[in-house]
């Protein structure tokens, strides 16, 4: 795949299933270099696969489709005039959407009630005088921000201590209601001059709303996610943290509020209210839990949730594998679930985890060996495999006995399938564009074995031609994040410019247990290093089409931090690039968006002991080629450890570049403008054209 090729990978949603499970609706999504962001409608596919799937609706980016229980309505989120995401609904089969929501900062997650009649959601609530709250005051022109807490910025978002999301409900109105026309001439100059009065109007019929009117649930103070309806319709159950001292530590819990207490507001209304007071109903006690994602079983007679145990301090998250708890309905409020998975050594956590009810307990998503499996928990602890194989389970949605997912794998950036047996039955073939324009190289399974003899699992991609190819070392983030069984646009890229790739999961990744990733906690560039190097060394030995004499390194995040902890210390590489790093840890806690628990629990708090860890101690010893490659607005690792990690290779004389990538978060690789993520793969094979050519 070439950089300007982008706009062939076409992304999918979580699939939504109508009751009868006879017909799927998802999400496609392409990079579109046209409008410089990303194309996306709803599809519809009959689950039988006797036709082919056909676009429903015809939004700029419509996403995150979910059917009404009674299968009558979808409701997904589609940007408005100023591009904040709206709960807007559409027919069953199609048609004219509606946009139901005008909130200020947009909308963030959605759940139907039981009853279809209405739509609890979340959404940022702007702090009152801030975000357009006030006409004509700008952002540079509001009040001072007061701080006293740690969590006040988030990657991706900015400020978050003044618009945090809260819990609302919004009542659907009828397809068979009028549709809301905007006044114009007198009746629109009566109204403006009527104030807060309802203008008196010739006619039968009131103006009326432009979008129907909201509860407020949950006290926007604090943050909340997740939300999921009762068995009554008559309250909601959400994730948050609202215990004293939530800001010290990473609990959360399961609340819930009733419908009766919500508190009304006009389309876009924000003003300052008394909101109604959550019930703790699930966490809380001694064992410090993090809480989210509840689903009740189909009866509900079993409430289910994601956790992560998180010490005694409520901050040692490294490592700790997310399961699944659950709780009794009948026994609520309980301060501690039960578990009911193998929390040492399975992972059902990630950045889109969640629980889908299904009929005999919930399905949840396992990181296993760098695939993503989709298992079934019941309530008595049995876990049965749904889906396994070499790809990604990445949604799913249950109706009448029947599942559908999304999935991504090596070939694919995502298709919807059905479960069939201990197959997938394919339904879409949206990466024909794709394999027909490309050439999608394989990826091919290693294992190499480390210093102390510790296995370590990977796998190779090698470029067509003989050989013997130059290599790259790619190097992912997280730590505790891995390598997958999916689509990977950055191998795709630099095999097709004629390199190989080599990338593996050292100790500190995800998918092999909590000890292989606990490893590495206060202990940063040590196992994991060698990991990665015996890995290199292994592959290109067995591989005769690899030349391990002309090798680059790159990684991004604490891929960047362990490219420039390598750099420091070996000097075989003919060129690195450290991309987004965490490279200065000191500095690091005062300005990252995690830096108040990330830095002291994986590098520890001693400064000797940090010292130990950090690639800026190291940074003088660095003779390798060095291109540094950040975001502008980039708040997980702030910009500030680039420009140190820079000045400090410049002083040490190091040929060395620095790119910056203006409006960007820490997300540029995957979310970043399509503009731009085509200029970032430019701008690697460019360098290593000049430190590491092709012959």
């Amino acid at each position: 795949m070439k950089s300007h090729q982008l706009d062939l990978m076409t992304s999918v949603s979580t699939p939504a299933l109508d009751p009868s499970g006879s017909v799927a609706v998802f999400a496609a999504s392409r990079p579109n270099f046209a409008i410089d962001s990303y194309t996306g409608q709803l599809w519809q596919v009959p689950v039988a696969g006797d036709e082919a799937p056909r676009r429903i609706t015809s939004g700029k980016r419509d996403t995150a489709p979910q059917f009404s229980p009674d299968g009558k309505s979808i409701a997904f989120l589609r940007p408005d005039a100023k591009n904040r995401p709206q709960i807007a609904i559409v027919g069953a089969r199609g048609g004219e959407a509606r946009v139901i929501t005008d909130r200020a900062l947009g909308v963030n997650s959605f759940r139907w009630s039981g009853d279809s009649s209405r739509i609890a959601f979340t959404s940022a609530t702007p702090e009152y005088g801030r975000y357009g709250t006030i006409d004509g005051v700008a952002a540079g022109a509001e009040n001072p921000r007061r701080i006293t807490e740690h969590k006040v910025r988030a990657n991706g978002a900015g400020w978050i201590l003044d618009r945090r999301p809260a819990l609302y409900v919004v009542e659907v109105p009828a397809f068979e209601e009028e549709p809301y026309q905007a006044p114009t001439g007198r009746v629109k100059d009566l109204i403006a001059r009527a104030g807060q009065d309802e203008p008196k109007l010739p006619g039968e019929h009131p103006v009326g709303d432009s979008v129907p009117k909201v509860l407020l649930l949950s006290d926007p103070r604090y943050a909340v996610s997740t939300p999921v309806w009762g068995l009554d319709d008559e309250h909601v159950y959400f994730s948050s943290a609202q215990h004293e001292g939530a800001d010290d530590d990473l609990q959360s819990a399961i609340y819930r509020v009733a419908l009766a207490a919500g508190v009304e507001f006009k389309a876009n209304e924000e003003r300052e209210v008394e909101a109604p007071r959550a019930e703790l109903i699930v966490g809380g006690g001694e064992k410090k839990l993090g809480l989210r994602a509840p689903a009740f079983s189909s009866d509900f007679s079993t409430l289910y949730v994601l956790g992560q145990e998180l010490g005694e301090t409520g901050y040692d998250f490294v490592a700790r594998n997310t399961g699944v708890w659950a709780a009794s309905v009948a026994d609520l409020p309980v301060t501690e679930p039960r578990l009911l998975t193998d929390i040492e050594h399975v992972d059902y956590g990630d950045v889109h985890s969640t629980l889908v009810t299904d009929g005999e307990g919930v399905l949840a998503f396992a990181r296993v060996r760098g695939a993503g499996q989709l298992h079934r928990v019941t309530a008595d602890g049995t876990v049965d495999i749904v889906s396994e194989g070499h790809r990604v389970i990445t949604g799913a949605a249950v109706a009448d006995g029947k599942i559908v997912v999304s999935y991504t794998d090596p070939t694919t950036p995502g298709e919807i399938a059905v479960i069939a047996g201990e197959d997938l039955r394919t339904l879409t073939n949206l990466a024909a564009g794709l394999r027909e324009r490309t050439t999608i190289t394989k990826q091919v399974e290693f294992e190499a074995t480390s210093k102390d003899g510790y296995p370590v699992h990977g796998w190779i991609f090698k470029p067509q031609g003989e050989g013997p190819h130059p290599v790259l070392l790619n190097i992912h983030g997280g730590p505790f994040a891995d390598y997958q069984w999916a689509y990977f646009d950055e191998a795709q890229a630099y095999t097709a410019a004629g390199y190989a790739v080599v990338q593996c999961n050292p100790r500190g990744s995800a998918g092999y247990g909590r000890e292989h990733g606990v490893a590495i906690r206060q202990a940063m560039g040590t196992l994991d290093m060698d990991d990665v190097l015996s890995f290199f060394e292994q592959a290109v030995a067995a591989n005769p089409e690899l030349d391990g004499e002309r090798a680059g390194v790159l990684g991004g995040s604490y891929g960047g931090y362990l490219t420039s902890w390598i750099i420091g210390h070996d000097h075989r590489f003919k060129g690195a690039i450290v991309e987004r790093g965490f490279l200065e840890p000191f500095s690091f806690v005062g300005t990252s968006d995690i830096g108040s628990f990330f830095a002291g629990e994986y590098t520890g708090t001693d400064p000797d002991h940090v010292l130990t860890q950090s690639p800026m101690a190291v940074a003088q010893n660095v003779t390798t080629p060095t291109l540094v490659l950040h975001s502008e607005e980039d708040l997980r690792c702030p910009l500030e450890q680039a420009q140190q990690y820079y000045a400090a290779l410049k002083r040490a004389g190091v040929d060395t570049e620095f790119l910056v990538f203006p409006g960007e978060s820490h997300e540029l690789s995957r979310t970043g403008t399509p503009w731009h993520r085509m200029q970032r793969f430019d701008a690697i094979l460019e360098w290593w054209s000049r430190h590491l050519p092709v012959a």
